[in-house]
């Protein structure tokens, strides 16, 4: 039976890697609802003749005439604009790949949900910035979040049957490219250094946030919301080879842990085919040729982020929304080479504590509020420093 499919964010690392696994799919298994994408109007156009998909939408109304012109005799409908967005997640499919970065994919992804399609889920924000909203859309809706971080594909793929019986979620991490520097060599390290991950092929603010560990702080907070944990069962291990995703620890002391290539193609596969599990050429592994695994504890005196992301689901409401946009707007900042690589954690603490008395979200006003106070007042911070 063919599977309809729709992919938000199909011109960024995420949407590649999910083009790469349906490339590998039986012919007919799957069929393209809709696509969209940003400002890569080639790369865009490209993708949705190469799928046949239904509709391609820019979230740029400026674009829309050249992503009609890229389009034209495709048989592909054009659309733009935030609205647009909304209504290409909202079109019948089985399943959304939700993989627009930032708070720009919040609107589309929940639309997804509320139309009671499996939601194939790559955006952090979602959760982080509107765990408890969201949470209570999806199961409103009848929806399944399918997660497609691998540390939570991995866990999703460990917990199922065994959710009563978990003592604790194991987060691993590579521990970025700064993972053995001291303090001093930190306060001098770029926004060049910083993106080569030593494990990942990522975009740049992925992979600045891999260096900060801000991008754990972010999947911790995912965590919580995905598997209804407390904060304190959620623990993160660095683990450079990046061979074990996550593990899940039980009341007796047992834990199991799932292992795979660091190749994000697997967790997209799996959430693409699930119940079912799809072929995938990817490489296999060999456990003579890897010799050893080995694991540390992440130091918060470094990486203050783990730290923050612990008050945040202990604070709940939008402080984790808080955390992501002033974040966001810290890293754009570091990145343009205005404050130092330190300095991100340092201010986004401040801006956490300057908002510590916005209330839970109602509605996603609410959350887009909070996030605009928190870059509001990263904005502020930066400025003042000039």
């Amino acid at each position: 039976m063919t599977r309809r499919i729709s992919i938000l964010g199909v011109t960024g690392s995420i949407g590649a890697s999910t083009v790469s696994v349906l490339e590998h799919q039986a012919e007919g298994a799957f069929a393209v609802e809709a696509v969209t994408g940003a400002r890569n109007i080639a790369g865009l156009a490209e993708r949705a003749r190469s799928l046949r998909a239904g509709v391609a939408v820019t979230a740029d109304p400026a674009l829309y005439g050249d992503l009609k012109d890229a389009l034209a005799g495709s048989g592909v409908e054009a659309a733009a604009g935030p609205e647009a967005l909304v209504e290409a997640a909202s079109r019948p499919a089985d399943i959304v790949m939700s993989a627009i970065v930032g708070a720009a994919g919040l609107a589309p992804t929940l639309a997804a949900a509320r139309a009671g399609a499996s939601v194939a889920l790559a955006n952090k924000e979602c959760l982080v910035a509107a765990g408890d909203l969201f949470i209570r859309e999806v199961e409103a809706a009848g929806s399944t979040l399918l997660p497609v971080d691998s540390e939570h594909n991995a866990i999703f793929q460990l917990v199922e049957g065994e959710a009563a019986r978990i003592e604790r979620l194991i987060l691993t991490c590579s521990g970025g490219p700064f993972r053995t520097w001291g303090m001093e060599e930190l306060a001098t390290a770029t926004a060049a250094q910083a993106v080569k991950h030593p494990q990942w092929d990522m975009g740049a603010k992925i992979s600045i946030d891999s260096a900060t560990l801000f991008n754990k702080a972010l999947e911790m907070i995912e965590a919580h919301h995905l598997f209804a944990v407390a904060p304190g069962q959620v623990e993160v291990i660095i683990h450079p080879q990046s061979i074990i995703h996550s593990m899940i620890g039980f009341h007796d002391g047992s834990i199991l842990a799932h292992l795979g290539p660091p190749d994000m193609r697997v967790a997209i596969s799996h959430a693409l085919t699930w119940p079912e599990r799809g072929a995938l050429p990817v490489e296999r592994l060999d456990f003579a040729r890897l010799a050893s695994l080995t694991f540390e504890a992440p130091d918060a005196t470094r990486f203050p982020a783990i730290r923050l992301a612990r008050e945040a689901m202990d604070r709940g409401g939008l402080a984790g929304c808080v955390l992501n946009g002033a974040k966001e707007v810290a890293l754009e900042a570091f990145m343009a080479g205005r404050i130092g690589f330190l300095d991100m954690a340092a201010l986004v603490e401040e801006v956490m504590d300057s908002l510590s008395h916005l209330d839970a979200a109602t509605g996603l006003e609410d959350v887009y509020d909070a996030d605009a106070a928190a870059r509001r007042g990263m904005a502020d911070l930066i400025a003042a420093r000039s």
